[in-house]
């Protein structure tokens, strides 16, 4: 009871510190909003030549474009968070202070980056949705239920793409530089979570293949529970997709932090 209180309060601080940060929040409204109007004309293009793409309308299409734009900063779609502070701490050789502390080193990011979420959720993610819906078409649904699934989807979205940087931010135990395996993250995070285009697209059995792999618990399985795209039992099966994935991830993570905390405590002899 008393750690959980612990976890919430490094919740409720990452979600202050990052509310300091007003000019860049405002930076990044403009440039998801400014990235938002490009990508859609470029969908309104690729669905005029090809009407029902991936089997989606042209309306639900232009509605995946901007939940990938409200997404992008609290899903860490393209990167960012945690995990350079990470490697620092670990370079540096901080992280044996964090080690010392009365709480588990995985929870107390994992808290930390769901403060972060959910302030760039509220604060980088609803105007750009907003404007989206003023401008274009876009088939968003009216049940609150169908939100309140949404919602639920994007939660363990951020715990599957934390999960994903934290074997990251680790990585560091091993290696100099973790340029390399962040940019790796990346660029894995943006192809196969659906933020370039939906993975329905993709043909035949790399298609079969990418919808199966985490990252699609990163932004398709959202789209799809706000698209009413799974109904019912569907996204029941859709949650617990991410869900498995977010307990297998975050399991990795936790055998790699201990193999890497028995790594510390053999160098500090």
């Amino acid at each position: 009871m008393r750690s959980s209180g612990v976890y919430r309060s490094v919740a409720g601080y990452s979600f202050r510190r990052y509310a300091t940060y007003r000019l860049a929040t405002a930076a990044g409204v403009f440039t998801n909003t400014v990235f938002g109007f490009i990508l859609t004309y470029a969908f309104m293009a690729l669905w005029h030549e090809r009407p029902q793409l991936g089997g989606y309308e042209q309306a639900e299409a232009l509605t995946f474009v901007w939940v990938g734009q409200a997404l992008l900063a609290s899903v860490a779609l393209m990167g960012g968070g945690f995990e350079a502070e990470l490697q620092e701490r670990i370079r540096s050789g901080d992280v044996a202070i964090d080690l010392y502390r009365p709480a588990d080193l995985q929870l107390w990011w994992l808290a930390s980056d769901l403060g972060r979420a959910a302030f760039q959720l509220v604060g980088r993610g609803v105007v750009p949705m907003a404007v989206g819906a003023l401008v274009f078409d876009l088939a968003l649904p009216v049940d609150p239920v169908v939100w309140a699934a949404f919602l639920g989807s994007v939660t363990l979205a951020v715990v599957i793409s934390f999960a994903m940087r934290f074997l990251v931010g680790l990585s560091a135990f091993w290696m100099m530089d973790g340029v390399g395996a962040s940019m790796a993250c990346t660029v894995l995070s943006t192809f196969f979570s659906g933020m370039m285009l939906p993975l329905t697209v993709f043909p035949g059995a790399l298609g079969e293949v990418v919808r199966w792999l985490p990252w699609a618990g990163m932004l398709q399985v959202p789209a799809d529970v706000l698209l009413e795209r799974r109904a019912g039992w569907a996204v029941v099966a859709g949650i617990a997709f991410q869900l498995a994935w977010a307990l297998v991830v975050l399991g990795l993570g936790r055998w790699v932090q201990s193999v890497a905390t028995r790594r510390v405590v053999v160098q500090g002899g």
